[in-house]
């Protein structure tokens, strides 16, 4: 019985290799960063940023599975104000994150005719820092501090049609702090110190070859 069982496994996974595609592309699109912060007073806003790179597609047509990645230079920034205890602004600038991301997603998807599906993706994304690790903030008052990588995950929803064009959307949330505020001199009597989470609303658009 168990033979059987190991020729059938063997069986499936030589016909599911057959039927398998590996296609590689190019994708870019753009970050709308959610920035959070832990310290109620700091504000924050959304500002957009990009990220390109090439990609790679593995997928099973038979049971409708498949694995993306891709290695992205990816650019994020929010504006971030600090207040007072009587809420007047202090001071306000704008943070910059520069990495390396390799995102790696398990997708599923629905096909809608020879040319096209509808898919769902979900997995983890690494990121590797390589712009400035540390900003002065607010005429030197603060410090910004980046942590030298990075993880994150994945959940999004995309399509692609005419076989080679996808599109989709998805959020990137931060799995613990991205990096720490640091306040000193004129705003010590403000915050000390603040954890950063810098979430971000992404779409794409890639091509496969």
């Amino acid at each position: 019985m168990k033979k059987i069982i190991s020729v059938a496994l063997l069986a499936f996974v030589f016909a599911a290799s057959a039927n398998a595609q590996l296609k590689l592309g190019v994708k870019g699109g753009i970050n709308v960063t959610d920035m959070s912060l832990d310290n109620k007073v700091f504000d924050a806003s959304n500002q957009a940023g990009y990220f390109f790179g090439p990609t790679v597609k593995f997928s099973l047509p038979i049971v409708g599975l498949g694995v993306d990645a891709a290695a992205l230079y990816d650019h994020r920034s929010a504006k971030v104000g600090v207040e007072d205890k009587d809420n007047n602004l202090r001071g306000e600038e704008t943070l910059k994150q520069d990495q390396v991301v390799v995102p790696i997603n398990l997708r599923y998807g629905i096909g809608l005719g020879d040319s096209a599906e509808i898919f769902l993706f979900a997995g983890p994304q690494f990121g590797f820092n390589v712009g400035d690790k540390e900003q002065k903030l607010w005429n030197q008052a603060a410090e910004w501090k980046l942590k030298t990588s990075n993880f994150s995950i994945n959940l999004g929803v995309g399509a692609t049609v005419l076989k080679h064009l996808q599109v989709s959307a998805n959020y990137n949330i931060a799995c613990g702090k991205t990096g720490d505020i640091e306040a000193s001199g004129v705003l010590k009597d403000v915050v000390k110190k603040d954890d950063v989470k810098n979430n971000a609303w992404q779409i794409a658009v890639a091509y496969y070859f």
